[in-house]
């Protein structure tokens, strides 16, 4: 899952720490029009530590780990490559079993206006209208943990440039970034709910028989052609609809779930390359380690290595 760069700040040597207000999430704040940028670094381990925001918050890992308490009272642990999307006024409590002076942990938290979400919603339900019976474009508070995708890391990467740097039109820049990152939102949270979902979706929005046919099958060969039958479509109405609904095209979307078959195979210590390949539904190897290298930064063989080593 894609990974956002850590955000360079002032040297941080011993003697700078002492001039910090609070090792634990010490903050830097970006303040635009209608978002703040808030960036968190914490420089030593601590336990329950208490964070609020007035507006909704999107936040996403740089650097560290922090472990976080669930609404439940579960403990999960958050680390770069995710994000989190935080309702406005409720507390969430942080533990840092692993920040030090040496390797701190840092955060982004981006709080959103809620004048402004309203009205991306409403530009998006008015020119975009979502298909069948899935309803409106809207921010699901349910599917709050969120991996990744290309698009929403380079999404979030956007507003933290266009916050930090210096420009007399930062807000207009600000204002398009953040739209854009709104999208990105619900389509990364509409891809994971339907793929958690699908079989009991299917009855009632289209494509959820298309994601449980890619899913049902990623072992072998899968036509676009085929998928566009099964919802009667156009494939230039399949391709721009599939890619508005979910952020992603039909094509990337089977390569990503033949990527996890893969890696799902890989994690077997007696798999091998080429076998891997096929039962994924490659026809060709170095087609396979190409699009692997793609999608997880790696290749098959060093992420096999990393799995195993992980095992030890």
């Amino acid at each position: 899952m894609p990974t956002l760069l850590p955000y360079t700040l002032a040297s941080r040597d011993r003697s700078s720490l002492n001039k910090l207000d609070t090792l634990v999430e010490n903050r830097k704040v970006f303040t635009l029009e209608k978002c703040e940028l808030n960036i968190y670094e914490t420089f030593q381990a601590a336990e329950s530590v208490p964070l609020k925001f007035n507006d909704l918050v999107i936040t996403s890992m740089l650097r560290g780990k922090k472990r976080m308490h669930a609404r439940d009272n579960s403990l999960f642990d958050y680390v770069p490559g995710e994000s989190l999307l935080w309702q406005a006024n409720e507390w969430m409590v942080i533990d840092f079993p692993e920040a030090t002076a040496e390797a701190p942990t840092q955060c982004v938290a981006l709080t959103i206006s809620s004048g402004e979400i309203e009205e991306t919603l409403q530009f998006l339900n008015r020119r975009f209208p979502k298909v069948d019976e899935s309803g409106e474009w809207n921010i699901s508070m349910e599917e709050f943990y969120l991996l990744n995708s290309t698009d929403l890391a380079g999404a979030i990467e956007k507003i933290i440039r266009v916050s930090v740097e210096e420009s007399r039109m930062k807000d207009m820049f600000a204002e398009l970034a953040l739209r854009e990152l709104l999208l990105k939102l619900m389509q990364t949270q509409a891809r994971q709910l339907i793929e958690k979902h699908y079989k009991q979706m299917s009855a009632h929005h289209r494509f959820a028989t298309v994601i449980q046919y890619i899913k049902e099958n990623r072992h072998q060969k899968i036509l676009v052609d085929d998928l566009c039958r099964k919802v009667y479509m156009s494939r230039p109405n399949f391709f721009r609809i599939f890619k508005r609904e979910f952020g992603i095209t039909p094509v990337d979307y089977i390569l990503k779930e033949k990527i996890q078959l893969a890696k799902e195979l890989l994690e077997n210590p007696a798999a091998n390359i080429s076998t891997v390949c096929y039962q994924s539904g490659f026809n060709s190897i170095n087609h396979f380690i190409r699009i692997f290298r793609q999608f997880e930064n790696c290749t098959p063989l060093k992420y096999k290595h990393r799995h195993m080593g992980k095992g030890h």
